[in-house]
């Protein structure tokens, strides 16, 4: 064993950090299950959305009637298509169905503008290739070919950031579930997909007319659209969930207080949506406002307490991150961004212990 192999792993597949709530599930599945699923379709949605009764923790905050029609999606002879805004847990939805349906959330392809055939389908051993020829030894299996062969789940994400003529390589495999590798000509040449395989993949819709899919692959895909949460409580309760998970992750021993998890929240939703619950009307920046960077932010609010302050969170620690993450992509945004600071928060440190605390930073936002 090597010294590597001991570190602790910053984060774990789905699958191995709720083995136990898998096998828990397992254990008491009484349902019928489609061909190659690990848990039944109940049980499945139990996993994503927890089961109280069951001591299954919620670990999808959202639509609930979305994952039900994800989950019977990939029970069809159809792909499934994520689509929302960035943030807006399409992975993790994934990640989680994935975990559930087959046992293992890994068999995933990133996608780019560099993501070729080999990466997605099969590549070759080319030391082997030269020695021997082409040979089921030589062959490199990809993403898709693993789940053919296992009968899993294959995960792409970002699917239009790939280039259109690689994207095009899933029709076929979509339509006839079978992978032709003519190179292995005198053997057996075609991988026909176990039962169990499907494609799952993600897009976000800011990533629109870089390489939009053709219409053919369309046909072959179930689109969902996953919307950023409307609900101030729900995402409270997900930013608490999240924030307190990391925490416990990295081994500090600090948690965000209720009252700065709502300034935190607040915040998000003034700056989303480009109105505060007081009615005033404040611009939105270009920049991408979600949970997921909601979450980010209060991680980072308590490491910045914790390591470079006494330990106690409060608003200007939050303010501090809210900064880096609203001014990534325009300029123009620490004008609005200075704005809403001099018009809302200005207006509620008035009357609110942790806003006056985030007032007091104000310099921060001036950078």
């Amino acid at each position: 064993m090597t010294p590597s192999d001991t570190r602790p792993i910053q984060r774990l597949p789905v699958e191995q950090a709720f083995s136990a709530e898998l096998e828990r599930l397992g254990a008491v599945d009484r349902g019928a299950r489609p061909a190659g699923w690990r848990l039944s379709p109940r049980m499945v949605r139990a996993f994503v959305l927890g089961d109280a009764s069951l001591g299954i923790t919620r670990k999808f905050h959202g639509d609930d009637p979305l994952v039900e029609r994800c989950i019977v999606t990939l029970m069809s002879n159809r792909g499934l298509l994520l689509v929302g805004e960035p943030g807006t847990a399409k992975t993790m939805l994934s990640e989680l169905l994935s975990a559930a349906i087959s046992g293992r959330s890994t068999c995933t392809l990133q996608g780019t503008a560099g993501t070729t055939t080999d990466q997605m389908l099969y590549g070759w051993n080319y030391a082997l290739l030269l020695a021997e020829g082409p040979s089921p030894r030589a062959l490199v299996r990809g993403p898709i070919h693993t789940a053919m062969e296992l009968g899993t789940i294959c995960r792409i994400e970002e699917i239009t950031r790939v280039q259109p003529e690689i994207q095009d390589c899933l029709i076929g495999i979509l339509s006839d579930r079978v992978l032709h590798v003519p190179e292995l000509e005198g053997t057996p040449s075609n991988v026909f997909a176990a039962t169990g395989f499907n494609v799952l993949a993600t897009a976000n819709l800011r990533d629109r007319g870089v390489h939009e899919l053709s219409s053919a692959l369309k046909r072959r895909f179930h689109f969902e659209t996953v919307r950023p949460l409307q609900d101030k409580k729900l995402e409270m309760q997900l930013v608490k969930h999240q924030t307190d998970t990391l925490l416990a992750s990295a081994g500090i021993d600090i948690a965000l207080p209720p009252d700065v998890i709502d300034l935190l929240v607040t915040a998000f939703h003034d700056l989303r949506t480009g109105v505060t619950a007081e009615g005033t009307v404040v611009e939105k920046p270009t920049a991408v406002m979600s949970s997921a960077e909601a979450v980010a932010v209060g991680y980072a609010a308590c490491l910045d307490a914790h390591w470079l302050g006494n330990g106690d969170v409060g608003g200007e620690h939050v303010v501090r991150q809210l900064v880096g993450t609203v001014l990534k992509d325009n300029q123009d945004d620490g004008k609005k961004l200075r704005h809403w600071f001099e018009v809302v928060v200005k207006s509620r440190a008035q009357r609110d212990p942790q806003w006056r605390r985030a007032f007091t930073v104000r310099r921060e936002v001036d950078r």
